[in-house]
Protein backbone atom coordinates (compact mmCIF):
# COMPACT_ATOMS: atom_id res chain seq x y z
CA UNK A 1 0.00 0.00 0.00
CA UNK A 2 1.29 3.44 -0.89
CA UNK A 3 1.85 5.36 2.36
CA UNK A 4 1.13 8.74 0.77
CA UNK A 5 -2.31 10.02 1.68
CA UNK A 6 -4.48 12.02 -0.68
CA UNK A 7 -5.26 15.69 -0.59
CA UNK A 8 -6.94 16.45 2.72
CA UNK A 9 -9.17 19.39 1.79
CA UNK A 10 -10.71 18.61 -1.55
CA UNK A 11 -14.02 20.35 -2.18
CA UNK A 12 -15.92 17.61 -4.05
CA UNK A 13 -19.35 17.12 -2.57
CA UNK A 14 -21.00 13.76 -2.85
CA UNK A 15 -24.42 12.41 -2.30
CA UNK A 16 -26.66 15.41 -1.87
CA UNK A 17 -28.31 14.84 -5.21
CA UNK A 18 -29.47 11.27 -4.86
CA UNK A 19 -32.45 11.74 -2.58
CA UNK A 20 -34.32 13.97 -0.24
CA UNK A 21 -34.58 13.29 3.47
CA UNK A 22 -36.80 14.05 6.37
CA UNK A 23 -36.80 17.40 8.09
CA UNK A 24 -34.33 17.59 10.95
CA UNK A 25 -31.84 15.11 9.46
CA UNK A 26 -31.16 16.38 5.93
CA UNK A 27 -29.31 14.25 3.40
CA UNK A 28 -25.62 14.37 4.11
CA UNK A 29 -23.18 15.99 1.73
CA UNK A 30 -20.29 13.56 1.49
CA UNK A 31 -16.83 14.78 0.45
CA UNK A 32 -13.62 13.07 -0.51
CA UNK A 33 -10.99 13.28 2.25
CA UNK A 34 -8.04 10.98 1.53
CA UNK A 35 -6.88 7.99 -0.43
CA UNK A 36 -4.05 5.59 0.37
CA UNK A 37 -2.62 3.19 -2.18
CA UNK A 38 -4.29 4.86 -5.13
CA UNK A 39 -3.45 3.10 -8.34
CA UNK A 40 -2.81 4.74 -11.69
CA UNK A 41 -5.20 4.19 -14.61
CA UNK A 42 -4.55 0.79 -16.15
CA UNK A 43 -2.27 -0.32 -13.33
CA UNK A 44 -2.72 -3.96 -12.41
CA UNK A 45 -3.60 -4.85 -8.83
CA UNK A 46 -1.60 -7.62 -7.17
CA UNK A 47 -3.86 -10.15 -5.44
CA UNK A 48 -1.84 -9.91 -2.20
CA UNK A 49 -2.43 -6.13 -2.01
CA UNK A 50 -6.24 -6.33 -2.00
CA UNK A 51 -7.66 -5.06 1.30
CA UNK A 52 -9.69 -7.68 3.18
CA UNK A 53 -10.42 -5.98 6.56
CA UNK A 54 -10.89 -2.44 7.93
CA UNK A 55 -11.35 -1.42 11.56
CA UNK A 56 -11.30 1.85 13.56
CA UNK A 57 -10.33 1.65 17.22
CA UNK A 58 -12.88 2.81 19.81
CA UNK A 59 -11.49 6.36 19.96
CA UNK A 60 -11.40 6.71 16.19
CA UNK A 61 -7.79 7.91 16.37
CA UNK A 62 -6.35 4.73 14.86
CA UNK A 63 -7.32 2.70 11.83
CA UNK A 64 -6.07 -0.74 10.81
CA UNK A 65 -6.43 -2.56 7.51
CA UNK A 66 -5.58 -6.14 6.63
CA UNK A 67 -4.90 -7.55 3.16
CA UNK A 68 -4.82 -10.84 1.30
CA UNK A 69 -1.06 -10.94 1.66
CA UNK A 70 -1.38 -11.33 5.45
CA UNK A 71 -0.22 -7.79 6.26
CA UNK A 72 -1.75 -5.32 8.69
CA UNK A 73 -1.32 -1.60 7.99
CA UNK A 74 -1.73 0.97 10.77
CA UNK A 75 -2.86 4.58 10.34
CA UNK A 76 -2.98 7.30 12.98
CA UNK A 77 -5.05 10.43 13.13
CA UNK A 78 -2.90 13.50 12.53
CA UNK A 79 -5.37 16.22 13.52
CA UNK A 80 -5.51 14.77 17.06
CA UNK A 81 -3.77 17.85 18.39
CA UNK A 82 -7.07 19.63 17.78
CA UNK A 83 -8.96 17.07 19.87
CA UNK A 84 -9.38 19.34 22.90
CA UNK A 85 -10.87 22.16 20.88
CA UNK A 86 -12.97 19.65 18.91
CA UNK A 87 -14.40 18.17 22.09
CA UNK A 88 -15.18 21.68 23.33
CA UNK A 89 -17.01 22.43 20.08
CA UNK A 90 -18.90 19.14 20.35
CA UNK A 91 -20.00 20.05 23.87
CA UNK A 92 -21.31 23.39 22.62
CA UNK A 93 -22.94 21.75 19.58
CA UNK A 94 -20.83 23.96 17.33
CA UNK A 95 -20.34 22.75 13.75
CA UNK A 96 -17.00 21.04 13.15
CA UNK A 97 -15.66 21.80 9.70
CA UNK A 98 -12.42 19.85 9.91
CA UNK A 99 -12.55 16.21 8.92
CA UNK A 100 -10.42 13.41 10.38
CA UNK A 101 -7.04 13.16 8.67
CA UNK A 102 -4.96 10.02 8.93
CA UNK A 103 -1.33 9.25 8.21
CA UNK A 104 0.28 5.93 7.37
CA UNK A 105 2.31 4.85 10.40
CA UNK A 106 3.53 1.29 9.85
CA UNK A 107 2.76 -2.16 8.53
CA UNK A 108 3.69 -5.64 9.65
CA UNK A 109 3.37 -9.22 8.43
CA UNK A 110 0.66 -10.71 10.61
CA UNK A 111 0.18 -14.11 8.93
CA UNK A 112 2.16 -16.28 6.52
CA UNK A 113 0.83 -18.99 4.21
CA UNK A 114 0.83 -22.42 5.88
CA UNK A 115 0.09 -26.01 4.97
CA UNK A 116 -2.09 -28.32 7.04
CA UNK A 117 -0.42 -31.69 6.46
CA UNK A 118 -3.15 -33.63 8.27
CA UNK A 119 -5.85 -32.35 5.93
CA UNK A 120 -3.60 -31.64 2.93
CA UNK A 121 -4.91 -28.08 2.80
CA UNK A 122 -3.18 -24.80 2.12
CA UNK A 123 -4.01 -22.14 4.72
CA UNK A 124 -4.10 -18.69 3.15
CA UNK A 125 -2.34 -15.77 4.81
CA UNK A 126 -5.34 -13.49 4.04
CA UNK A 127 -6.53 -11.41 7.00
CA UNK A 128 -10.23 -12.17 7.57
CA UNK A 129 -10.87 -9.81 10.49
CA UNK A 130 -9.13 -7.23 12.68
CA UNK A 131 -10.49 -6.13 16.06
CA UNK A 132 -8.94 -3.52 18.34
CA UNK A 133 -8.89 -4.49 22.01
CA UNK A 134 -10.01 -2.34 24.92
CA UNK A 135 -7.25 -1.85 27.47
CA UNK A 136 -7.32 -0.26 30.90
CA UNK A 137 -4.27 1.96 30.41
CA UNK A 138 -5.13 3.22 26.88
CA UNK A 139 -2.31 1.20 25.33
CA UNK A 140 -3.00 -0.08 21.83
CA UNK A 141 -3.53 -3.74 20.99
CA UNK A 142 -5.41 -5.67 18.35
CA UNK A 143 -6.42 -9.14 17.24
CA UNK A 144 -5.99 -10.34 13.67
CA UNK A 145 -7.05 -13.66 12.17
CA UNK A 146 -6.77 -15.67 8.99
CA UNK A 147 -8.78 -18.85 8.37
CA UNK A 148 -7.22 -20.80 11.25
CA UNK A 149 -5.01 -18.75 13.57
CA UNK A 150 -5.70 -15.66 15.70
CA UNK A 151 -2.86 -13.40 16.86
CA UNK A 152 -2.71 -10.75 19.58
CA UNK A 153 -0.55 -7.71 18.85
CA UNK A 154 0.66 -4.98 21.19
CA UNK A 155 1.13 -1.69 19.37
CA UNK A 156 3.53 0.89 20.80
CA UNK A 157 4.95 4.23 19.66
CA UNK A 158 8.63 4.15 18.83
CA UNK A 159 10.16 7.41 17.65
CA UNK A 160 7.56 8.61 15.15
CA UNK A 161 6.31 5.16 14.17
CA UNK A 162 3.98 2.55 15.58
CA UNK A 163 5.60 -0.83 16.21
CA UNK A 164 3.55 -4.03 16.59
CA UNK A 165 4.78 -7.06 18.53
CA UNK A 166 3.02 -10.41 18.59
CA UNK A 167 2.28 -11.34 22.21
CA UNK A 168 0.07 -14.41 21.79
CA UNK A 169 -1.00 -16.90 19.15
CA UNK A 170 -4.35 -18.69 19.49
CA UNK A 171 -4.23 -21.75 17.21
CA UNK A 172 -5.73 -25.21 16.65
CA UNK A 173 -9.19 -24.35 17.99
CA UNK A 174 -11.17 -24.33 14.72
CA UNK A 175 -11.79 -27.17 12.29
CA UNK A 176 -13.47 -24.82 9.84
CA UNK A 177 -12.56 -21.38 8.52
CA UNK A 178 -12.77 -18.55 11.06
CA UNK A 179 -15.27 -15.97 9.80
CA UNK A 180 -15.34 -13.54 12.70
CA UNK A 181 -13.75 -12.43 15.94
CA UNK A 182 -15.25 -9.99 18.43
CA UNK A 183 -13.83 -8.47 21.60
CA UNK A 184 -15.91 -8.25 24.77
CA UNK A 185 -16.72 -5.07 26.67
CA UNK A 186 -15.14 -6.65 29.77
CA UNK A 187 -11.74 -6.08 28.14
CA UNK A 188 -10.64 -9.61 29.07
CA UNK A 189 -12.33 -12.03 26.66
CA UNK A 190 -13.20 -12.41 23.00
CA UNK A 191 -15.02 -14.85 20.73
CA UNK A 192 -14.02 -16.50 17.48
CA UNK A 193 -16.52 -18.14 15.14
CA UNK A 194 -16.29 -20.60 12.27
CA UNK A 195 -19.04 -22.27 10.23
CA UNK A 196 -20.17 -24.55 13.04
CA UNK A 197 -18.76 -23.35 16.36
CA UNK A 198 -18.18 -20.24 18.46
CA UNK A 199 -15.32 -20.30 20.98
CA UNK A 200 -14.80 -18.03 23.98
CA UNK A 201 -11.22 -17.04 24.81
CA UNK A 202 -9.43 -15.18 27.58
CA UNK A 203 -6.92 -12.81 26.01
CA UNK A 204 -4.29 -13.94 28.54
CA UNK A 205 -4.67 -17.67 27.80
CA UNK A 206 -3.79 -18.96 24.36
CA UNK A 207 -3.87 -22.72 24.91
CA UNK A 208 -7.48 -23.06 26.04
CA UNK A 209 -10.85 -21.85 24.78
CA UNK A 210 -14.43 -22.74 25.66
CA UNK A 211 -16.87 -23.89 23.01
CA UNK A 212 -20.06 -21.92 23.70
CA UNK A 213 -22.05 -22.57 20.50
CA UNK A 214 -21.97 -25.77 18.47
CA UNK A 215 -24.41 -26.24 15.58
CA UNK A 216 -22.73 -29.34 14.17
CA UNK A 217 -25.31 -32.14 13.84
CA UNK A 218 -24.38 -35.76 14.75
CA UNK A 219 -24.66 -36.57 11.05
CA UNK A 220 -23.18 -33.93 8.74
CA UNK A 221 -25.73 -34.87 6.09
CA UNK A 222 -28.34 -33.26 8.35
CA UNK A 223 -26.57 -29.89 8.30
CA UNK A 224 -29.00 -27.20 7.13
CA UNK A 225 -27.37 -23.94 8.20
CA UNK A 226 -23.99 -22.56 9.22
CA UNK A 227 -22.78 -19.65 11.36
CA UNK A 228 -21.78 -16.66 9.23
CA UNK A 229 -20.88 -13.97 11.78
CA UNK A 230 -20.72 -13.44 15.55
CA UNK A 231 -20.56 -10.23 17.55
CA UNK A 232 -20.48 -9.31 21.24
CA UNK A 233 -22.95 -6.74 22.56
CA UNK A 234 -21.11 -3.38 22.97
CA UNK A 235 -21.91 -2.97 26.69
CA UNK A 236 -23.46 -6.21 28.05
CA UNK A 237 -20.53 -8.58 28.49
CA UNK A 238 -22.80 -11.64 28.79
CA UNK A 239 -24.70 -11.05 25.53
CA UNK A 240 -23.71 -11.88 21.98
CA UNK A 241 -25.41 -12.39 18.63
CA UNK A 242 -24.64 -14.66 15.74
CA UNK A 243 -26.10 -14.84 12.25
CA UNK A 244 -26.73 -17.82 10.00
CA UNK A 245 -26.85 -18.81 6.36
CA UNK A 246 -30.64 -19.07 6.64
CA UNK A 247 -31.01 -15.36 7.39
CA UNK A 248 -31.66 -15.58 11.12
CA UNK A 249 -29.92 -13.81 14.01
CA UNK A 250 -29.77 -15.48 17.42
CA UNK A 251 -29.17 -13.58 20.64
CA UNK A 252 -27.61 -15.65 23.42
CA UNK A 253 -26.93 -15.05 27.10
CA UNK A 254 -23.73 -16.58 28.45
CA UNK A 255 -25.26 -16.73 31.94
CA UNK A 256 -27.87 -19.31 30.92
CA UNK A 257 -25.57 -22.30 30.41
CA UNK A 258 -22.02 -23.28 29.52
CA UNK A 259 -23.06 -24.46 26.03
CA UNK A 260 -25.50 -21.94 24.62
CA UNK A 261 -27.53 -24.28 22.41
CA UNK A 262 -30.69 -22.38 23.27
CA UNK A 263 -30.96 -18.78 22.17
CA UNK A 264 -32.74 -16.16 24.27
CA UNK A 265 -34.16 -14.48 21.15
CA UNK A 266 -34.25 -15.15 17.43
CA UNK A 267 -34.69 -12.50 14.76
CA UNK A 268 -35.82 -13.61 11.31
CA UNK A 269 -38.10 -12.49 8.53
CA UNK A 270 -40.43 -15.10 7.11
CA UNK A 271 -40.62 -15.25 3.34
CA UNK A 272 -43.82 -14.33 1.54
CA UNK A 273 -45.87 -17.36 0.39
CA UNK A 274 -45.11 -18.33 -3.18
CA UNK A 275 -41.91 -16.29 -3.36
CA UNK A 276 -39.51 -19.17 -2.90
CA UNK A 277 -36.98 -19.91 -5.66
CA UNK A 278 -33.70 -21.77 -6.15
CA UNK A 279 -31.84 -18.66 -4.93
CA UNK A 280 -33.99 -17.89 -1.87
CA UNK A 281 -31.69 -19.47 0.73
CA UNK A 282 -28.48 -18.25 -0.94
CA UNK A 283 -29.52 -14.59 -0.95
CA UNK A 284 -31.00 -14.87 2.56
CA UNK A 285 -27.59 -15.77 4.03
CA UNK A 286 -26.36 -12.98 6.31
CA UNK A 287 -22.80 -11.89 5.53
CA UNK A 288 -22.33 -9.39 8.37
CA UNK A 289 -23.97 -8.10 11.56
CA UNK A 290 -23.16 -5.06 13.68
CA UNK A 291 -24.63 -3.78 16.94
CA UNK A 292 -25.50 -0.11 17.16
CA UNK A 293 -23.26 1.77 19.58
CA UNK A 294 -25.99 1.90 22.25
CA UNK A 295 -26.64 -1.84 21.82
CA UNK A 296 -30.36 -1.48 21.09
CA UNK A 297 -30.24 -2.37 17.39
CA UNK A 298 -28.54 -4.93 15.15
CA UNK A 299 -27.79 -4.16 11.53
CA UNK A 300 -27.54 -7.15 9.19
CA UNK A 301 -26.47 -7.45 5.55
CA UNK A 302 -27.66 -10.19 3.23
CA UNK A 303 -27.03 -10.29 -0.52
CA UNK A 304 -30.01 -8.13 -1.47
CA UNK A 305 -30.68 -5.91 1.53
CA UNK A 306 -29.67 -4.23 4.76
CA UNK A 307 -32.01 -4.87 7.69
CA UNK A 308 -32.23 -3.04 11.00
CA UNK A 309 -33.51 -5.04 13.96
CA UNK A 310 -34.71 -3.76 17.35
CA UNK A 311 -33.60 -6.08 20.17
CA UNK A 312 -36.92 -5.41 21.88
CA UNK A 313 -38.94 -6.53 18.85
CA UNK A 314 -38.36 -9.96 17.35
CA UNK A 315 -41.38 -9.98 15.00
CA UNK A 316 -39.31 -8.65 12.08
CA UNK A 317 -36.91 -5.89 11.08
CA UNK A 318 -37.90 -2.29 11.81
CA UNK A 319 -36.37 -1.17 8.50
CA UNK A 320 -35.32 -2.88 5.29
CA UNK A 321 -33.05 -1.08 2.81
CA UNK A 322 -32.92 -2.33 -0.77
CA UNK A 323 -29.32 -2.57 -1.99
CA UNK A 324 -29.30 -5.09 -4.86
CA UNK A 325 -32.93 -5.33 -5.95
CA UNK A 326 -31.87 -4.29 -9.46
CA UNK A 327 -29.78 -7.48 -9.64
CA UNK A 328 -32.71 -9.85 -9.08
CA UNK A 329 -33.12 -10.57 -12.83
CA UNK A 330 -29.43 -11.46 -12.98
CA UNK A 331 -29.30 -13.99 -10.13
CA UNK A 332 -28.60 -16.83 -12.57
CA UNK A 333 -25.54 -15.02 -13.94
CA UNK A 334 -24.42 -14.11 -10.42
CA UNK A 335 -24.69 -17.76 -9.41
CA UNK A 336 -22.72 -18.90 -12.45
CA UNK A 337 -19.82 -16.53 -11.74
CA UNK A 338 -20.01 -17.07 -7.92
CA UNK A 339 -20.70 -13.38 -7.25
CA UNK A 340 -23.89 -14.37 -5.43
CA UNK A 341 -21.61 -15.66 -2.64
CA UNK A 342 -19.82 -12.31 -2.17
CA UNK A 343 -19.82 -11.22 1.47
CA UNK A 344 -20.57 -7.52 1.87
CA UNK A 345 -20.01 -5.84 5.23
CA UNK A 346 -22.19 -3.18 6.84
CA UNK A 347 -21.73 -0.42 9.41
CA UNK A 348 -23.69 2.11 11.47
CA UNK A 349 -22.87 5.71 12.33
CA UNK A 350 -21.93 6.35 15.95
CA UNK A 351 -25.14 8.32 16.50
CA UNK A 352 -27.22 5.50 15.01
CA UNK A 353 -28.90 7.78 12.46
CA UNK A 354 -27.42 6.19 9.33
CA UNK A 355 -26.22 2.87 7.97
CA UNK A 356 -23.90 2.00 5.09
CA UNK A 357 -22.86 -0.95 2.96
CA UNK A 358 -21.00 -1.69 -0.28
CA UNK A 359 -22.00 -2.87 -3.74
CA UNK A 360 -20.54 -3.58 -7.18
CA UNK A 361 -18.75 -1.07 -9.39
CA UNK A 362 -16.89 0.10 -6.23
CA UNK A 363 -20.11 1.78 -5.10
CA UNK A 364 -21.34 2.11 -1.53
CA UNK A 365 -24.67 3.25 -0.19
CA UNK A 366 -25.67 5.32 2.84
CA UNK A 367 -29.23 5.22 4.19
CA UNK A 368 -30.94 7.31 6.86
CA UNK A 369 -32.62 5.03 9.40
CA UNK A 370 -34.65 7.41 11.54
CA UNK A 371 -38.45 7.17 11.27
CA UNK A 372 -39.68 8.76 8.04
CA UNK A 373 -36.23 9.25 6.55
CA UNK A 374 -35.96 8.66 2.79
CA UNK A 375 -32.23 9.31 2.62
CA UNK A 376 -30.58 6.88 0.19
CA UNK A 377 -27.25 8.05 -1.16
CA UNK A 378 -25.03 6.16 -3.61
CA UNK A 379 -21.33 7.02 -3.76
CA UNK A 380 -18.36 5.71 -5.71
CA UNK A 381 -15.03 4.91 -4.06
CA UNK A 382 -12.98 7.41 -6.05
CA UNK A 383 -11.74 11.00 -5.78
CA UNK A 384 -14.98 12.07 -7.38
CA UNK A 385 -17.68 10.10 -5.55
CA UNK A 386 -20.51 11.76 -7.51
CA UNK A 387 -19.15 10.61 -10.87
CA UNK A 388 -21.58 7.74 -11.24
CA UNK A 389 -24.55 8.92 -9.26
CA UNK A 390 -27.50 6.54 -9.19
CA UNK A 391 -30.96 8.03 -9.02
CA UNK A 392 -32.87 6.12 -6.35
CA UNK A 393 -36.65 5.99 -6.23
CA UNK A 394 -37.27 6.81 -2.60
CA UNK A 395 -41.00 6.02 -2.38
CA UNK A 396 -41.45 3.74 0.62
CA UNK A 397 -43.36 0.60 -0.30
CA UNK A 398 -44.78 0.45 3.21
CA UNK A 399 -45.86 3.42 5.26
CA UNK A 400 -43.97 4.08 8.44
CA UNK A 401 -45.77 5.43 11.47
CA UNK A 402 -43.11 4.57 14.00
CA UNK A 403 -39.97 2.50 14.39
CA UNK A 404 -42.20 -0.39 15.41
CA UNK A 405 -43.17 -0.86 11.76
CA UNK A 406 -40.89 -1.70 8.86
CA UNK A 407 -40.02 0.38 5.80
CA UNK A 408 -38.42 -0.43 2.48
CA UNK A 409 -36.37 2.15 0.67
CA UNK A 410 -34.27 2.58 -2.43
CA UNK A 411 -36.19 -0.22 -4.15
CA UNK A 412 -37.07 -0.90 -7.80
CA UNK A 413 -33.74 0.41 -9.01
CA UNK A 414 -34.03 -0.75 -12.61
CA UNK A 415 -31.59 1.08 -14.82
CA UNK A 416 -28.83 1.77 -12.29
CA UNK A 417 -26.70 4.02 -14.51
CA UNK A 418 -26.59 4.55 -18.25
CA UNK A 419 -23.18 2.85 -18.57
CA UNK A 420 -24.24 -0.23 -16.62
CA UNK A 421 -21.15 0.20 -14.46
CA UNK A 422 -22.64 -1.24 -11.32
CA UNK A 423 -23.08 -4.51 -13.22
CA UNK A 424 -19.29 -4.78 -13.24
CA UNK A 425 -19.04 -7.70 -10.83
CA UNK A 426 -15.22 -7.69 -10.95
CA UNK A 427 -15.07 -4.47 -8.90
CA UNK A 428 -16.80 -4.76 -5.56
CA UNK A 429 -16.71 -2.80 -2.34
CA UNK A 430 -16.91 -5.46 0.36
CA UNK A 431 -15.21 -3.74 3.30
CA UNK A 432 -16.02 -0.44 5.00
CA UNK A 433 -16.08 1.09 8.48
CA UNK A 434 -17.74 4.14 10.03
CA UNK A 435 -15.74 6.35 12.39
CA UNK A 436 -17.10 5.74 15.93
CA UNK A 437 -17.83 9.39 16.77
CA UNK A 438 -17.87 11.38 13.51
CA UNK A 439 -19.43 11.11 10.09
CA UNK A 440 -16.43 9.70 8.33
CA UNK A 441 -16.33 6.45 6.34
CA UNK A 442 -13.29 4.39 5.34
CA UNK A 443 -13.82 1.90 2.51
CA UNK A 444 -11.69 -0.41 0.39
CA UNK A 445 -11.68 -0.58 -3.39
CA UNK A 446 -9.25 -3.39 -4.27
CA UNK A 447 -5.87 -2.23 -2.86
CA UNK A 448 -6.95 1.40 -2.27
CA UNK A 449 -8.27 2.82 1.00
CA UNK A 450 -10.67 5.76 0.46
CA UNK A 451 -11.94 8.07 3.18
CA UNK A 452 -14.95 10.38 3.05
CA UNK A 453 -16.50 12.81 5.50
CA UNK A 454 -19.76 14.74 5.85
Amino acid sequence: MNPDGGDGDRPEAAGAGSSSAQQGHPTMEWRFAQVFGERAAGEDVQEVDIISAIEFDKSGDHLATGDRGGRVVLFERTDARDNASRREMERQDAPITRHPEFRYKSEFQSHEPEFDYLKSLEIEEKINKIRWCQTANNSLSLLSTNDKTIKYWKVASQDVNLVARCRRVYAHAHDYHINSISTNSDGETYISADDLRINLWNLEINNQSFNIVDVKPPNMEDLTEVITCAEFHPTHCNTLAYSSSKGSIRLIDLRQSALCDNHSKIFEEHEAPGSRSFFTEIIASISDIKFSRDGRYILSRDYMTLKLWDLNMDSGPVSTFQVHEHLRPKLCDLYENDSIFDKFECCLSGDGLRVATGSYGNLFRVFGCTPGSTEATTLEASRNPMRRQIVNPTRPTRTLTSLARGVRRGGENQGVDANGNSFDFSTKLLHLAWHPTENSIACAAANSLYMYYA
